[in-house]
């Protein structure tokens, strides 16, 4: 959302807020909402808009950004400059449609912890009701209106949206359409739709709603359930603006609840409730399984870094030289394998903190370093990032292997350093890996079996490519350029 005219940033973070939770208040009322803001021209610049799920829409183009039309203007600046509710005294047309207008005034909530509000208001929402739309009202759109009605008052006195409101809703949070309960102070249905009639019954809630107290009946149908959600009494109750599931009967439902504040007390409460039954299950089918994948990936660890345990003993067996540097040659491919599922084994996501992978390669590396009697000191620069797990593994054994060959050829029996800067250019990842070595000849850059792997797995497993550059004295460079998409 853009500032126009004095609009500042308190007041459009109030807006915003605003504008995350006015879908319920356009649902209520059977009417789009449009959100104006002062344009310092003493017009006003549509900052936002919500279509109703429950009626026609007036405006099938986006009117966000547009200026006041004429036919509402007068009404909106009356709403503005008194601060008071403003309503057309005649239906219009507009675009060939009967239409009754409503404005009201938007005033900011100073803080959470008075309810003190702006001066003046902030900006102002129309609502325009489709005549045409306009059938016999029946007692759930009567009481649906109402309720709406109410909550564009508390709109006008600062007291919705609340702060304390949650931000990130849940999945599956319900809407005025799923189900709705109208509570009293004291959390007696006074009101139930049709859908919310129904909602409650699948939990077990015999008869009819109305009349009953709803903390007594979310009591009753959970007496057997041990775990149950701690917000659910502020829900029920209507005393916090907050979501709960509420599970019985093998049925969950999320409800949520607006409190309905009056003159600046609270008068009762807005329940909405919605049939989350299949998400829910979904949700704990999908942590089942991100648990599965997690344990597995340990076993694969585990048996990686048993094979690599294996090819150590059979190292020391052994007195051939070319076979104990083919068997330390395998035993360090597979224990860089296994640092990638051992990284996978510890979260949920199925990306890899590559940064994490490598540091644990260079710890590797240090304790290989003895062996072949090289000192080295360590230089890196930029990071890597997070990388899809299937191109984790490939370029940790890449890695590994030019890293082992900068200290077992570069850097053997001398100091040095090994410098890595990684960076990403677009949707490349690039690293370069140099070390100030004995270098390589040219004739000879790529013939060994380790660098002939490293162009297989680069060029054939990452889809990148691999540039060697190195002079005789002074060092090798590896650049390598792979895409992440």
């Amino acid at each position: 959302m853009k500032s126009h005219g004095r609009t500042n940033r308190a007041d459009i973070e109030w807006l915003h807020l605003l504008q995350a939770d006015w879908q319920l208040v356009a649902d209520l009322t059977f009417a789009d909402l449009v959100l104006w803001i002062p344009d310092g021209n003493g017009s006003f610049v549509a900052a936002g808009h919500a279509r109703p799920s429950s009626a026609a829409t007036l405006f099938y183009r986006d009117i966000t950004g547009k200026t006041i039309e004429p036919l509402w203007l007068k009404l909106a600046k009356s709403a503005f400059k008194s601060g008071v509710i403003a309503d057309q005294s005649e239906p219009d047309n507009f675009q060939d449609f009967p239409t009754r207008l409503r404005a009201i005034p938007v005033f900011r909530r100073i803080s959470a912890n008075d309810d003190s509000i702006s001066g003046e208001p902030i900006a102002v929402i129309t609502r325009h009701t489709n005549l045409a739309e306009a059938q016999a009202p029946n007692r759930t759109k009567l009481n649906m209106l109402a309720l709406g009605d109410k909550l564009l008052v508390m709109v006008t006195d600062g007291s919705y949206p609340t702060f304390s409101a949650p931000t990130a809703p849940r999945r599956g949070a319900p809407r005025a359409n799923d189900g709705l309960l109208e509570l009293d102070i004291d959390g007696n249905v006074i009101f139930s739709s049709p859908n919310g009639l129904s909602a409650f019954s699948k939990l077990g809630v015999a008869g009819e709603l109305e009349g009953k107290n709803l903390p007594k009946l979310a009591t009753d149908v959970q007496k057997t359930r041990v775990n149950i959600d701690e917000a659910l009494p502020m829900v029920v109750t209507g005393k916090s603006p907050w979501r709960a599931d509420i599970e019985a009967n093998s049925v969950t439902l999320s409800l949520r609840s607006i409190p309905i504040y009056e003159d600046g007390a609270r008068t009762g409460a807005i329940l909405l409730c919605r049939d989350v039954t299949e998400l829910r299950r979904q949700e704990r089918e999908l942590i089942t399984k991100d648990a599965t994948i997690r344990e597995i990936h340990h076993r694969v660890k585990n048996n990686l870094q048993t094979v690599a345990s294996l090819l150590r003993i059979q190292a020391r067996r052994t007195d051939n030289a070319d076979t104990i540097e083919a068997l330390q040659d395998a035993q360090r491919r597979v224990a860089a394998i296994a640092l990638v599922h051992d990284t996978l084994s510890e979260g949920l996501s199925q990306a890899v903190d590559f940064d994490e992978v490598f540091d644990r390669i260079m710890s590797m590396a240090a304790e290989l370093a003895a062996a072949f009697q090289a000192q080295f000191t360590f230089v890196k620069s930029g990071k890597f990032g997070a990388i899809n797990s299937d191109m984790a593994t490939p370029l940790s054994v890449v890695v590994t292997e030019i890293v082992t060959n900068a200290l077992e050829h570069g850097l053997a029996n001398r100091s040095g350093t090994i410098s890595v800067a990684s960076s990403r250019k677009g949707k490349k990842l690039l690293i370069g890996i140099s070390d100030d070595g004995a270098g390589i000849a040219d004739d000879k850059i790529g013939s060994g079996l380790g660098t002939q792997l490293v162009r297989t797995l680069v060029e054939g497993e990452l889809r990148g490519s691999i540039e060697y550059s190195s002079k005789l004295g002074k060092g090798t460079h590896v650049a390598l350029e792979i895409p992440l998409s």
